[in-house]
Parts: structure tokens; C-alpha cells; sequence
């Protein structure tokens, strides 16, 4: 099932394929005719499409916004022991999230001329969160957290209503514990539009984050440019590079764990060690076996999976062209290999370290960069949720340094106008 690849066949099928989204024009079509319409008509028709699509019509009766009190009731629905998990889950993205905040600065030349940036959190943004028959408060937690840390004024949520027309629980157990007031029931493309343009009942956001389906993730391409977006999230991934001291059994559940994400995701491992690589193989195949979602993760581990056994600089070598979304690290002194590191998403070290943590409680966001974009990309995190406003303010010895060489720039690239607007100053004809 974990299919042994030499290093070039490795490279022949996973590195040298379109990594990125492959986007079906019929898909793109349809996604367009969406958002077209919910910027045309609004709330009209985004409740025939949830009619369509989610198989809810009365949700003009019932109204897109979820009540207010039904929110703050959502812990009540829900056990415990769960939402104490998920208190623990907020705290510790809080802690984390907290050390990514920067803020505004100003520098004083020595001509007396003075450049900074100012700092602002945007003032609104939308969440999606997967929903209707099943539910990922996790993803909603996520979102939320850093957006709250960075300053966010407000958070508007988008989860598809189940088939009795409400929000999954879960989910509004979650957004009560967050504190956020605006929930909504819309799901897919005309979720991602709502958020995008506006409507009636919806407040228009100035970036959408969360993952979705590939009707979701189209939306959030098109509509990129007049709001802000996280990323374009493909299957999720998992490289684990592990040598003889790693446990074959462990392993191997993180790669079954996985593999039970999607059909389509991504489960690789490097070794230098070809017992353990047979080892884990066979760990793999018995797991599988015993997973509730074995169908779906047999299909990733039959035709997304990978092992390449190797020397370990060319397994380095290999990861850091493939950037995964996850790396997991099981080798003698794995702290020390961050040293190796350049294109990941987030890094798991050590034997204890599942990416089960990761993905619910340790903190760490698992919004991540996919499909080799951790060449680039980074993690969401409060940053995702500020913007820099440059500011200059020029003394009069700095305009004084400054003036003629600017007028040679703005003359050689044909400028005049840009150039006179410093001659003028310089001179005083105005």
C-alpha cells in the first residue's frame, strides 16, 4: 500500500506534476454565475441556491443569521468534556498567536526626516467553516483566534446548514465560546460571495479565510482582489523522515491519520533505512484496516502515498522541493535537524509530537500552505490579519539630499511631471 519509489521516480511523479490547483473550466463557469448573481440579488438568492445545494428551502423563513441567543446556547448542546477541550484548544492558540504581534514604529534620520509604518488590524473578517453534515469546529478556532489577537473588530461566519436547516452545533458551541456574534447559515461558492460583496443580511469583510470544497475554493480565487484571502487550500500532505530509532507503529499512524483527511492527500515517507521502511508499510496496512474512514484512506495511501529510501541529504533535498504542508521529524536528536528545514508548512518533532496536536490543541495553526506553496507561503496567523500603511514625513535637509536624485530617476523612466514635482518644491514656484 506504501509504495517504494527510487528517488527519481519520486521526483518523475510528485515533483514534476502541476502541484498547484488544476482548475476545471466548468467548475470556474459555474462558481462565476454564483458570485455574479449573490453581487446582483443578495439574500434572495443565496437562499434559493441553499434550496439547491444544501436542500433547505425554507431559509427565508428562517432567516440567514443564526439568533443571537442560539449561539450563546450552543455549549449546553454539547458534552463537557468537549467544550472544555475546546476552551484548552482557544487558550493555547491565544498563547501562541500572542507572539506574533508587532505593531507600528517610526525611525528618525539623522537629516531629521522621518519613516515608519503604521499598523491596523482589518476591520472585518469572514470565516468560513465546512459544515452540514459534518462539522470542523477546529477550522472555525483557527480563524478566529488570530484575527481576535490581531484587533479584528469583527467576525462574520459562513457554515452550510445540515438538512434540518441549522448550523451544526459544534460549531456554534464554538463560535459562543469565541465570543462571535455573526453567524450565518450559507454554505459553498454563495457563502464565499456573501462575504465578498455583501448583502442584505451580510456584512461585506475585508478577508475570508477557512477551507472548503473545490466550489469554495474557487470562489475564494475569483473573489480575491476585492476582498483578501488566506490561501487557495488543496489536499492536505504529511512527509515524515525518520531513521532506525523511529517507532514503525507510530509512524504509521500519522500516516494513516493522514491519509483518512481525503482521498487525495499526500502521505510520504523518507528513510535511509529499508527494514523500516517495510516495517511501517506493513504497520500502514493493518491500520488502515481498522480506521472508520478506510475507504477514504486507502485511496490516498494507494494513490497519493509515497516512500523514498535514500541517503538522508538527498531526503532533504527531496522535501525541501516537495514543501509539504506537514513534516514530521523521527530521528536521533530531530531538534537539531531544523537546521535542514526551508519549505514547510509546520514541522511535528520527535516521538510524541503526533500531528493530531497540531491539527486541535497545541496552539500551533493548522491553516498551513499546501500543494508545494510552502516555498512562499506561511501559516495564518495575526499577520494575515494586519495591514502596513508606509508613512514619510521629509525634513528639509533630507529634501535637500534627496531632490536632485530623485528628479534623475523620474527623468530617465520619462516621468517630467514626477520630476517638476520636486523642481517646484526645490525652487518655490508654487
Amino acid at each position: 500500500m506504501l509504495r517504494r519509489y527510487t528517488e527519481a521516480e519520486f521526483v518523475q511523479r510528485f515533483l514534476q506534476r502541476d502541484r498547484g490547483l488544476t482548475w476545471d473550466i466548468s467548475v470556474e463557469t459555474r462558481v462565476s454565475e454564483i458570485l455574479r448573481s449573490v453581487r446582483e440579488d443578495g439574500d434572495a438568492v443565496v437562499c434559493e441556491y441553499a434550496g439547491m445545494f444544501d436542500g433547505v428551502s425554507d431559509l427565508r423563513e428562517r432567516g440567514l443569521a443564526v439568533d443571537p441567543d442560539a449561539i450563546a446556547r450552543g455549549p449546553e448542546q454539547i458534552p463537557g468534556d468537549l467544550i472544555e477541550a475546546m476552551r484548552l484548544a482557544i487558550a493555547n492558540l491565544r498563547s501562541f498567536h500572542r507572539r506574533e504581534v508587532y505593531g507600528s514604529w517610526w525611525d528618525t534620520r539623522e537629516d531629521g526626516s522621518i519613516v515608519g509604518q503604521k499598523v491596523l488590524p482589518m476591520k472585518r473578517a469572514g470565516i468560513y467553516v465546512p459544515g452540514g453534515r459534518a462539522a470542523y469546529p477546529s477550522s472555525l478556532l483557527m480563524g478566529a483566534v488570530p484575527a481576535q489577537v490581531a484587533g479584528v473588530e469583527e467576525l462574520v461566519v459562513c457554515s452550510p446548514p445540515g438538512p434540518d436547516g441549522e448550523v451544526n452545533p459544534l460549531i456554534l458551541a464554538a463560535a459562543a465560546l469565541l465570543g462571535v456574534e455573526k453567524v450565518f447559515r450559507i454554505g459553498g461558492a454563495q457563502a464565499i460571495a456573501a462575504m465578498a460583496f455583501g448583502t442584505e443580511t451580510v456584512p461585506a469583510a475585508d478577508i475570508i479565510c477557512g477551507p472548503g470544497n473545490i466550489y469554495v475554493t474557487e470562489a475564494k480565487r475569483l473573489v480575491y482582489g476585492v476582498v483578501e484571502i488566506d490561501s487557495l487550500a488543496g489536499p492536505s500532505e504529511l512527509a515524515v523522515i525518520a531513521d532506525d530509532s523511529a517507532d514503525s507503529c507510530t509512524v504509521a499512524a500519522d500516516l494513516v491519520a493522514q491519509a483518512e483527511h481525503d482521498p487525495e492527500a499526500g502521505v510520504f515517507l523518507f528513510t535511509g533505512d529499508a527494514d523500516l521502511f517495510a516495517e511501517v508499510s506493513a504497520e500502514v496496512e493493518n491500520q488502515a484496516k481498522n480506521t472508520e474512514r478506510e475507504e477514504i484512506a486507502r485511496a490516498a495511501l494507494e494513490n497519493e502515498s509515497a516512500a523514498v529510501v535514500g541517503p538522508e541529504d538527498h531526503l532533504w533535498e527531496l522535501i525541501n522541493r516537495q514543501a509539504p504542508e506537514h513534516l514530521s521529524i523521527r530521528m536521533r536528536d530531530s531538534a537539531e535537524k531544523l537546521t535542514k528545514v526551508r519549505n514547510v508548512g509546520a514541522v511535528f518533532i520527535g516521538p510524541l509530537t503526533a500531528v493530531a496536536f497540531g491539527d486541535y490543541t497545541a496552539g500551533v495553526n493548522h491553516v498551513l500552505p499546501t500543494a508545494g506553496t510552502a516555498r512562499f507561503g506561511s501559516a495564518l496567523g495575526v499577520e494575515s490579519f494586519l495591514k502596513r500603511t508606509n508613512i514619510l514625513h521629509m525634513s528639509k535637509e533630507g529634501f535637500a539630499q534627496l531632490a536632485h536624485p530623485t528628479e534623475l530617476f523620474a527623468r530617465a523612466e520619462g516621468l517630467a511631471a514626477h520630476a517638476d514635482s520636486i523642481a517646484i518644491r526645490r525652487d518655490e514656484e508654487c
